[in-house]
């Protein structure tokens, strides 16, 4: 198995992105940092809530499937329970790589969730976060990752889905 950083390299190297959980109050919502950096750092990133038409002065969509011209790639950044729909609803659209964020406590993970997508053939990171790798990562997500590492919160080692 890869270790995470060459699993969140690939993941990276994606420029089209969903955000779920981006929330309509910001404050320092994991979802909400990880969109903007991410739009800041060029990627052609959507933020998905259903409860929001816009968020962080963009649209918002209220499901992976109303994003014109679909995604690459995941990021799930809402509660833990949310998680295995967004897979389920990822995986159907043909999405074959998803990141549930987590840092603190059980953050967006959802080990069935990550169970659906592994068996569905996608390649699931179940931990940490993109800001902790590549160009969009900043000093405090480096330390973070450390510490995440060492806690168990950020994976090692990622399975890969095997091309279909």
């Amino acid at each position: 198995m890869p270790s995470v950083s060459e699993v969140a390299d690939e993941f990276l190297s994606h420029k089209r992105i969903a955000v779920t959980g981006v929330s309509r109050t910001p404050k320092s919502h994991g979802g909400n940092v990880i969109y903007t950096r991410l739009r800041d750092s060029g990627y052609q990133v959507f933020a998905v809530n259903p409860n929001a038409d816009q968020v962080e002065g963009d649209t918002s969509y209220h499901d992976l499937k109303s994003i014109p011209d679909g995604v690459d790639v995941v990021i799930i950044a809402t509660r833990p329970e949310h998680a295995e729909a967004t897979v389920r609803e990822a995986a159907g659209l043909g999405i074959t790589r998803i990141w549930m964020h987590r840092m603190f406590g059980a953050g967006s993970c959802s080990a069935e969730a990550a169970a659906v997508g592994r068996a569905k053939g996608m390649t699931v990171i179940d931990g940490g976060c993109p800001l902790m790798f590549g160009d969009v990562s900043d000093s405090g997500h480096r330390m973070l990752k450390t510490f995440g590492t060492w806690m168990g919160k950020v994976p090692r080692r990622v399975e890969v889905a095997k091309p279909a």
